[in-house]
């Protein structure tokens, strides 16, 4: 095993999901695919339920702001009790759900209602989240190390809460200190990582992010945050240049020089 020495001064880790604590293949093939077989039955079912109605309402407003794009789908109002419009708006926010899916958008409109299906999915027992077997070790480590470890993930904070809530190895959740989505800003947007930062309350020195998106990786780096790509089975190939950075395969990699640390 080849050890990554952990930079001087972190005391804070921050995780990607897809791709770093879980397979990308779970997101593909296991939670994608669901939305899609479900969500017209899902719509049908809560469609006038107010939960639901604030989910279409984001949509809504963000089919507005990608109108621009092309292929992009409006959402028109709904009035309750006429069924005609019923049929018309649930057939846009179906049409308006897939095509951003297709251009794997991370909109927090999209990202909420897909939560809010997954929980239905994690509650019934037809989903468990998958983590990999590295992953609840090494945090443990961490924290028995005096290290605090937070998510930030595109997907919404109550799908990240869901997928360690209802995990393969059980209810992880008390394993992080908090966690973080698109709503305090892009992945790719360096001021985001300053407000995560600030939110936490250290400075972006203190942070150490794991990711295996070099994109969010740069951003990070853009912010002061240290970084670590992550290379699973199954994630994107690395560039000769992206390989000179600072790499692990496994949690594990950070576990001897951070219990050692002190």
């Amino acid at each position: 095993m080849v050890l990554t020495v952990v930079p001087s001064g972190v005391t804070v880790f921050l995780l990607d999901i897809e791709g770093t604590t879980t397979p990308i293949s779970f997101v593909k093939d296991v939670l994608f695919p669901y939305v899609k077989r479900n969500v017209k039955g899902y719509l049908y079912t809560h469609w006038h339920e107010k939960e639901c109605q604030e989910d279409v309402e984001l949509l809504r407003k963000q089919a507005k702001d990608d109108n621009q794009f092309d292929g992009a789908v409006l959402i028109p109002e709904c009035h309750s009790g006429e069924n005609a419009d019923k049929e018309q708006a649930i057939k846009a926010v179906i049409n308006n759900i897939l095509w951003q899916m297709s251009q794997d958008r991370k909109t927090t409109a999209l990202k909420q209602l897909q939560g809010h299906m997954w929980r239905e999915a994690y509650v019934r027992g037809e989903v468990k989240g998958e983590v990999y077997e590295d992953v609840s070790p090494a945090i443990k480590k961490w924290r028995k190390a005096g290290k605090k470890v937070y998510i930030y993930s595109s997907g919404s904070v109550e799908a990240q809460k869901l997928l360690f809530g209802y995990s393969v190895e059980g209810d992880l959740l008390e394993l992080f200190d908090g966690h973080f989505d698109t709503k305090i800003g892009s992945k790719v947007d360096m001021e985001s990582y300053r407000r995560i930062a600030q939110n936490i309350g250290c400075s972006t020195g203190n942070i150490l992010f794991l990711t295996d998106v070099t994109k969010e990786a740069r951003a990070a780096e853009q912010a002061g945050v240290q970084v670590t790509l992550v290379v699973r089975p199954g994630n994107a190939e690395l560039t000769e240049e992206e390989t000179s950075d600072s790499i692990i395969t496994s949690f594990g990699e950070l576990l001897y020089l951070i219990t050692n640390e002190n």
